[in-house]
């Protein structure tokens, strides 16, 4: 048995080369892609880079005056996160300050408009039945006809099919006066003041028994009357104050670039009932891009209510308007109950579509924001920072290498191309990780950089301090080295298994920059049991067939006189002393 296992030994012994060809040729793919990426530099957080920050701050909405509270900017804060994390957009900080302001953060190479535009949107989404529409203010003129065309459909996506009228025709009666307007929102009112599955009849406002408009009805004959879309100032101020139950007016694009104002109907669906959103190619169609929504099992009960209500009524009654933040984003006629799913399309670009289903995806803010500040947050503090840092850091590696030659001589070399390895296969990872998952390299992440050069030498001190006990008691290098890795390397994994864990429960447990500390140390952290295994050991093994070394030469650092290693000690009989007979 013992002739096999010696074989083995041998085997494992002659074949350090095969480690360190594997790792030259992964650190060779890995700079081969980092070149190839043309990121070549990590990307660098805000404190280092500089950036965007802005202030929201929080609005009261209407008959809510205590809204604004502890509970719900967390909440906000906590959507934001992810919102902008959906972008890609790591390393953003979004934090309270004071009672009603959040500030955030958006390091400096992202799309800065986009992740404004993602944290300040409320995103409240509502599907209302459009009561009344038609072409508003300057675009009239620009309307060749009384109608309009619009391109939105509703599709049923657990049948796969799309309802049978495709496109809308809104009815746009070319009346410019005011009493003509007025009544037809009377009577559009008067349509919808049968009750339906999504709110009560008395949430409709209806013409009273004796023919006279009731306040709420000309209130909104007033303000659709006096609504013109094709103003900025109108748009942003348009269904102010409505609740979801209450009919409103509303602005949108139709699919011929022109500004529609719109009655719509109490909201028979909320963003809230939406259980997933997302953005998909059209490749059947000439719709492009667009949003697909899956709605849970109640939302799904109420969409084929109310679709299955509109199928039964007239253009433009038939139309449902999906109303994002009090603007219709898409109008689709309806010609069927559906129910599952639906699908917002139109003129959407890639990136529209990505925003508008992320949005959607992880729901509604509970408060509406508005920015107070827009500020650019400039890098000079931060580089001041940075370089303090690094003249740290390198005055620690200088006392590391330093302490090494001193103490451990000839071995240092070895601990030394180690640590460049590592620093190598760091820095080309932070610079892949990047574009890959968003890693920003920021100040704390630097300092778990520089602790982990610690780590590191400490896996090198442990392994040579093994191979000395080793030579202590009389063995030569090369048995030394081999009898001394496995006691080494259980001590090196149960000690980096520590520093990882710790390392994920702080990145767990922890927001904004400490992550970034807590992911580098784990990082490194993994190097370097990659490092002492296909590096460090295999070349330590190379390097005890080398005379240098092998013979114990004063300076290798394994002289054993300098170790006060002793002989191994051999058992003797002791010779027995004569008996004497007579005495006996």
């Amino acid at each position: 048995m013992a002739a096999p296992k010696k074989g083995r030994s041998a085997s494992a012994q002659s074949r350090p080369g095969r480690a360190l060809v594997l790792i030259l040729i992964a650190i060779a793919a890995l700079t081969g892609g980092m070149f190839a990426s043309g990121h070549t530099t990590p990307r660098l957080g805000i404190d280092l880079a500089g950036g965007t920050s802005i202030t929201l701050t929080a609005k009261n909405e209407p008959g809510q005056p205590n809204a604004i509270n502890k509970t719900n900017m967390d909440t906000a804060v906590d959507i934001m996160n992810r919102r902008v994390n959906g972008l890609g957009v790591s390393e953003a900080e979004v934090q309270t300050q004071g009672r009603d302001n959040i500030i955030v953060n958006i390091p400096k190479g992202t799309n800065s408009k986009q992740a404004r535009e993602q944290v300040g949107t409320t995103a409240k989404l509502y599907f209302r039945p459009v009561l009344t529409t038609e072409v508003s203010g300057a675009d009239k003129s620009a309307t060749p006809s009384p109608s309009t065309s619009s391109s939105s459909k509703a599709t049923d996506k657990s049948t796969d099919k799309a309802s049978p009228s495709s496109s809308s025709s809104s009815s746009v009666t070319p009346s410019p006066t005011a009493t003509s307007q007025g009544r037809a929102v009377t009577d559009a009112l008067k349509a919808d003041s049968s009750p339906s599955a999504g709110s009560s009849a008395s949430s409709s406002p209806t013409p009273t028994p004796s023919g006279s408009v009731d306040p709420a009805t000309a209130k909104l004959q007033a303000a659709y009357t006096a609504l013109d879309c094709s103003n900025k100032a109108d748009r942003a101020t348009a269904g102010d104050g409505a609740k979801p139950a209450d009919p409103t007016v509303a602005c949108g694009q139709n699919g011929s670039g022109q500004w529609q104002k719109y009655v719509l109907g109490p909201a028979e669906v909320a963003g809230t009932d939406i259980k997933k959103a997302g953005a998909v190619f059209d490749t059947q169609s000439a719709a492009g891009w667009k949003v697909t929504m899956d709605f849970t099992s109640g939302g799904s009960k109420k969409f084929a209510a109310i679709t299955g209500k509109l199928a039964q009524q007239q253009p433009p009654q038939n139309q449902f308007a999906i109303v994002l933040d009090g603007e219709v984003v898409s109008d689709p006629s309806v010609a069927q109950s559906l129910s599952g799913s639906a699908e917002i399309s139109g003129s959407f670009t890639q990136t529209e579509a990505q925003d508008l289903a992320n949005m959607l995806k992880y729901g509604a803010l509970p408060l509406s924001f508005k920015e107070s500040s827009v500020t650019t947050v400039t890098a000079a503090l931060g580089g001041e920072q940075l370089h303090a840092g690094l003249i740290a850091g390198a005055i620690g590696l200088a006392l590391v290498i330093l302490y090494l030659v001193i103490y451990y001589r000839g071995l240092s070399a070895i601990a030394i191309a180690s640590l460049l390895v590592s620093a190598v296969l760091t820095y080309v990872l932070m610079a892949l990780l990047g574009p890959a998952i968003g890693f920003a390299l920021n100040l704390p992440a630097v300092c778990g950089a520089i602790v982990a050069i610690g780590i590191t030498a400490d896996s090198f001190i442990v392994f040579f301090e093994r191979i000395r006990d080793e030579i202590r008691e009389g063995r030569t290098l090369r048995p030394a080295v081999e009898r001394a890795w496995p006691r080494a390397r259980r001590t090196i994994l149960v000690s980096d298994f520590v520093s990882f864990l710790a390392a994920a429960v702080l990145f767990i447990v922890t927001v904004g920059k400490v992550q970034g500390f807590a992911f580098t140390l784990g990082l490194t952290t993994v190097l370097d049991v990659v490092v002492v295994f296909f590096f460090t050991k295999p070349l330590m093994t190379l390097l005890a067939r080398k005379k240098f070394f092998a013979s114990g030469h004063p300076w290798s650092g394994l002289d054993p006189k300098r170790l006060g290693a002793k002989p191994p000690l051999r058992r003797t009989r002791r010779a027995s002393a004569p008996v004497d007979t007579k005495e006996a």
